[in-house]
């Protein structure tokens, strides 16, 4: 059963829409992370706090396919959430490097390296960064600091999530029934909703969320940034492919060179070669003659040498 009330939504993935659900809202935050991280039942997040309050910030240069959101839990644990509009490969790398100096600054406060506590990196990213059909439906990526041979013995302190949001299917309804629901709210709501399902609006924190998400909870000075977002996402993207169209082409374009400079000392590997055996045969035949008491002058006549270059075959091997 649907509910059939239409009520306009914008998109959660928006940098404007992502920061006022999750990074106003700790109820909501924390029904999301208990969701979607790998977390065991008595390892539940049960309180948050953020570290910064999530405004709605300037429109900087490039800076549009990233939001990010930071709270720290009733353990300590500290948590980044990231929304990525589309991926480049330096992303793992940068979230690495901010979980890592989360991770760092805890010993500003006066820990002991054994009391730092753990720091998560969430990235959701809407854009596929595996390629390879192999991993056409795996879309939850978990990276941790374990042993290569005995991948249960690790070394605890920084996790990294990342999820493809494009590759998310229900497959299972069942199975992490939660994770399915925030997934799908991230990926079915969106300004073309008409109807929400009730699949949704039956979990409390998504129903706060998608109350959040009318159109109708936001003024128009924010409505202005929500638009300006995706153009900047567009340019950026637009700017992104374009980089990459020509990555490409110019990649061709060394493979071809390589390739015919290939050819082309292959060519001359068989030209020389060729030209090393025809030398080695004229010289055989120098000597043959020479030994069955031909002239010089007569083997330079029949083989139109001259006697210089007769006497260096005589004389010399060629190498």
């Amino acid at each position: 059963m649907l509910n059939t009330t239409y009520i306009k939504y914008l998109d959660p993935k928006n940098d404007l829409t992502f920061r006022k659900i999750f990074g106003q809202h700790p109820e909501i935050m924390k029904s999301f992370l208990n969701s979607l991280l790998p977390l065991h039942e008595e390892q539940f997040i049960t309180h948050l706090v953020y570290e910064d309050p999530a405004m709605l910030p300037e429109l900087p240069e490039l800076k549009h396919s990233i939001v990010d959101v930071k709270c720290t839990d009733n353990f300590g644990r500290q948590f980044i959430v990231e929304m990525q509009m589309y991926w480049t490969s330096s992303f793992k790398n940068r979230m690495l490097f901010n979980a890592g100096k989360a991770y760092v600054k805890q010993i500003d406060k006066g820990h002991k390296y054994s009391e730092l506590c753990p720091v998560y990196g969430l990235s959701l990213v809407n854009d596929i960064f595996l390629t390879d059909p192999k991993y056409a439906t795996n879309f939850y990526h978990h990276y941790r600091l374990a042993h290569h041979e005995i991948p249960q013995e690790e070394i605890k302190g920084i996790e990294l999530i990342f999820i493809e949001l494009p590759k998310f299917a229900v497959q299972n309804f069942t199975q992490k029934k939660m994770r399915n629901l925030w997934l799908r709210f991230l990926t079915e709501i969106d300004e073309s909703t008409k109807e929400v399902s009730d699949d949704l609006t039956s979990i409390e924190a998504i129903k706060s969320a998608l109350e959040y998400l009318q159109v109708s909870a936001f003024t128009k000075n924010e409505l202005e940034y929500y638009e300006k977002y995706w153009d900047r996402v567009r340019v950026e993207r637009a700017a992104i492919e374009e980089a990459v169209s020509k990555m490409k082409e110019a990649e061709i374009k060394t493979k071809e060179a390589e390739s015919k400079a290939q050819e082309a000392e292959e060519r001359e590997k068989i030209e020389r070669n060729q030209k090393e055996e025809a030398l080695n045969k004229l010289q055989a035949a120098v000597r043959k003659m020479n030994e069955r008491g031909f002239s010089l002058h007569e083997i330079a006549e029949n083989l139109g040498l001259l006697l210089e270059e007769i006497q260096i075959f005589i004389d010399k091997k060629i190498e």
